[in-house]
This record gives structure tokens, sequence and C-alpha cells, in this order.
């Protein structure tokens, strides 16, 4: 009996982390209430505390819990981005994907919320430094460059910061068309950068 219970608790605490989510991007924070939360995953008030006993328990888990699977996702994807021309290209629309995605919308409420909370700003710090970690590490990693290059990893960072930058500028109208633009002229600029710093073939050795 034991493993079938175990399933059902992880099925209901997936479902309200999913549901967390959605409520964030859907009502906002104030609105993101356990009650909210539990309504909409189809379980008990009861239920949803017994899993995460506070607001910001639940809010915080569900934040962890959807980037983790979004990495995740993310590393698999690595091997079907293309190799050479157009390789930056699709990296950069990908992690602009991210920022534009139903993550960054929910984590942006989070975020808000935080500035006039420092009760939750304490909690969240930790996990937005992980996040720029991981988006940081994925990022060099998709582009197969080396961060030990100070400018190298300035540049990526930048590449971040605008696809940090296109995701707000998406928040309240269609900004798709002129994003598409900005990808394509930055991706030009940053592979241009980037094989300008790449070490260059030594020579082959002459033949004896």
């Amino acid at each position: 009996m034991r493993a079938p219970q175990q399933d059902r608790s992880r099925v209901t605490r997936q479902r309200l982390l999913e549901a967390t989510v959605d409520s964030l991007v859907e009502f906002g924070w104030s609105a993101t209430t356990v009650a909210v939360v539990a309504q909409r995953a189809g379980v008990s008030r009861g239920a949803a505390q017994h899993h995460f006993p506070t607001r910001e328990d639940l809010i915080t888990a569900a934040l962890e819990f959807m980037f983790d699977s979004r990495m995740e996702q993310a590393r698999r994807e690595v091997t079907e981005l293309p190799e050479g021309n157009g390789r930056t290209e699709a990296v950069i629309g990908r992690l602009v994907d991210y920022y534009t995605g139903t993550l960054f919308k929910a984590a942006l409420q989070v975020w808000t919320a935080a500035a006039a909370d420092p009760e939750l700003r304490a909690r969240i710090l930790p996990l937005e430094e992980r996040f720029g970690r991981v988006a940081h590490r994925t990022a060099i990693e998709s582009l197969g460059v080396d961060d030990s290059d100070p400018t190298v990893r300035r540049l990526v960072q930048a590449t971040l910061d605008l696809a940090r930058g296109l995701g707000l500028a998406d928040i309240l109208t269609d900004d798709s068309r002129r994003r598409t633009e900005i990808v394509r002229c930055w991706s030009a600029q940053l592979d241009a950068a980037l094989t300008s710093l790449a070490p260059a073939t030594p020579p082959a050795s002459p033949a004896l």
C-alpha cells in the first residue's frame, strides 16, 4: 500500500506546483493563495497545506520545481542545436524563449512582491542567485565557449540580460516581431565577437 500512497502524494504535489505557476501568471501574486491553488489543482486545502504549510513554501517550491524541469529540458535540447552556422542564433532564441515563457512570467510576480517584503526577499534571493548561475552555465555549455575568458563571460552575461529585458518587454504586449529582429542582430554580433576571441588553430607540423 505504501508505494501507491507515495505515488498519489507525488502526483498531488506536482499538481499543486504546476497550479501555483499557472495561478501566478493568470492572477498575480496577491490572488495566488493556498486555497486558490488547491481548488485549481483539484485537491483540498488541507491536502495542500500538508505538503506546503505556508503560501511562501508553496510558491518558492513551485518556482524551483518548474525551473529545474525547464533546465533539464534545455540540457536535452542541446543535442538538437545545429552545428556551425546558425548555432549561436538558435541558442539565443531558446534563451529568449525561456525569458518570455510561463516560468519567467510567474517568477516576475514573485520578484516584484519580494522587492517590498523583506521576509519574502530573504527566501527569494538565494533562489534567484541559483537561477542566474544555472542559466549562465547552460548558456556557456550550449554555445560551447570557455567562460574563463573574462570577455566571453561578460558577453554571455550581456546575452542573458538582453534575454531578460526582452522578456519584460513581452509582459504587456506581443513583442515577437521586434524580438526576432533583435535576436538575429545580436546573434551576428555575438558570433563575430566569440569567433574573434577563439584561439587560433595551430599550424600543422611539416611533413618529414
